[in-house]
């Protein structure tokens, strides 16, 4: 059996160094299921890679592994904000299926009924029924209740914190601004940077071979999510950016980028390379700011392609394409399928995913679209929208308003069609209510509304200041 395996790995290697010589995708189909590692960032930038265009963050080790893989250029996330956003990513369902599309409330007293239900499968648990030894490091944020944690839904082994934000130095506030290890508290003493201490984490998970089980690790950086923190050694890699708020935003994202090299070459040091799955995503737009998601309208919390598009990449050199872009448009909800069939299993075995398997796609096998229609709901219907081809429709329905964007032609959403093709309107206002049909309401409030709505009151005053009574009546 190890000369079995050895001869596997000198012929997946010299096909991998073979592809990269000549520039032809050669594949062999490794016998036995590969490691995946699933990287998540959190409030990314679209532009904020050097695969995607950035000149200023130095990313690296991102755009080398972009490069031996396969960029997805037009993929999306399941909603604009980040806990519902993980729970389609996680669940490989829509999240408003299963009433998860808003924010849990921030008072953090949320019991077992405020998160993503136990009656979801996540993918750690299908995986982990194939055999695989599973990880969830970083921030968890789908459920505040220990109930809903990480080893309820599937995983092994958990580093990380179960709110929504926390600051870099591993200060604890309170329960859900804590860093557990397995349920154990672990003391801020022994923490050091959150960013290199969830790859140190991860990297000490991936070469215990303690066992020769296959591994799935949710690596989820709270980087570059606000608290702006960041030491002085990631400081100084991007002291060129003479804006304040940019240069350290930088140094998070640069963070991250050193972290995954580090995870990098621990896979290369440990014969792993060739057959482990990397895929890269940010968990919705880039933040208002300081993030860059040009050249795309809006930021995280809109329905603007600057919302929902983030920066995206699959890599495994043993059965992917390399050195590609794939312009399809694809969803963060892809993963669950993908996943689970590349380690051997049958997604059809979930017939409940909205998500497809972008193997055959990405390998060239299927010549279609892996979707004809993507859709976004948040806060119940607040504000949603649905991608139909080229044409998208974007409805706010707490303002009234609603726009119709041709991406083809105006990918920046510059020009809105509502009013010149009312067919186009009424068609995807259908197709949209169809498929909110099979969803259910909110579990809970979402917590943005009410801020939110201070900021429109706050906007509109300022506005009226500006303008006077006189304007105003006009």
């Amino acid at each position: 059996m190890s000369r079995f395996l050895s001869l596997t790995l000198i012929i997946l290697t010299a096909a991998s160094c073979l592809s990269r010589q000549t520039g032809v995708s050669v594949i062999i189909q490794p016998e036995d299921p590969p490691n995946i590692i699933l990287v998540l960032t959190d409030d990314q930038g679209w532009a904020d890679v050097g695969f995607n265009g950035s000149t200023d963050i130095p990313t690296p080790h991102l755009d080398r592994l972009a490069g031996q893989g396969t960029i997805l250029s037009n993929g999306y996330v399941s909603h604009p904000y980040c806990s519902p956003s993980r729970a389609g990513l996680l669940t490989g369902r829509y999240q408003a299926r299963f009433g998860h599309d808003c924010n849990m409330p921030y008072h953090g007293n949320n019991d077992e009924t405020v998160g993503t239900p136990l009656s979801e499968t996540m993918i750690s648990e299908a995986l982990k029924k194939q055999g695989y030894r599973t990880a969830a490091i970083g921030k968890w944020h789908v459920g505040d209740h220990p109930a809903l944690h990480p080893p309820a839904q599937g995983f092994d082994h958990w580093f990380g914190f179960p709110g929504g934000a926390m600051n870099y130095w591993g200060d604890q506030t309170d329960e859900l601004r804590t860093i557990y290890r397995n349920g154990t508290p672990v003391a801020p003493e022994n923490l050091s940077y959150l960013t290199d201490d969830f790859t140190d984490e991860t990297i000490s998970f991936i070469t215990d071979r303690q066992t020769r089980s296959p591994f799935f690790v949710y690596l989820a950086y709270n980087a570059p999510h606000a608290p702006d923190h960041a030491p002085a050694k990631y400081l100084e890699r991007t002291k060129h950016i003479e804006y304040g708020g940019r240069s350290v935003y930088a140094a998070m994202v640069n963070a991250v980028d050193h972290g995954v090299g580090r995870i990098d070459s621990a896979l290369i040091a440990n014969g792993l390379k060739e057959n482990t799955i990397i895929v890269f995503l940010s968990d919705n737009g880039g933040r208002g700011q300081y993030a860059d998601n040009g050249p795309f309208r809006g930021y995280k919390g809109m329905l603007f392609e600057g919302g929902i598009k983030v920066p995206f990449f699959i890599t495994w050199p043993a059965g992917l394409p390399m050195g590609k872009t794939y312009p399809e448009v694809v969803s963060a909800l892809d993963l669950f399928p993908t996943l689970v069939e590349a380690a051997g299993g049958e997604a059809t075995a979930f017939s409940h995913l909205d998500g497809q398997n972008l193997g055959p796609y990405l390998r060239g096998q299927k010549s279609s679209a892996p979707h004809d229609v993507l859709f976004w709901r948040a806060v119940g219907g607040w504000e949603s929208a649905v991608r139909d081809g080229d044409y998208k429709l974007i409805e706010n329905t707490r303002k009234g308003r609603t726009m119709l964007f041709n991406l083809a032609d105006d990918p920046r959403e510059q020009k809105d069609l509502a009013a010149a093709e009312p067919d186009i309107v009424q068609r995807l206002k259908a197709v949209y209510a169809d498929w909110d049909r099979q969803n259910i309401d909110p579990g809970w409030e979402d917590p943005h509304i009410e801020g939110s709505l201070k900021a429109e009151r706050r906007w509109e005053a300022q506005r009226r200041r500006a303008t006077g009574p006189d304007r105003m009546r006009e």
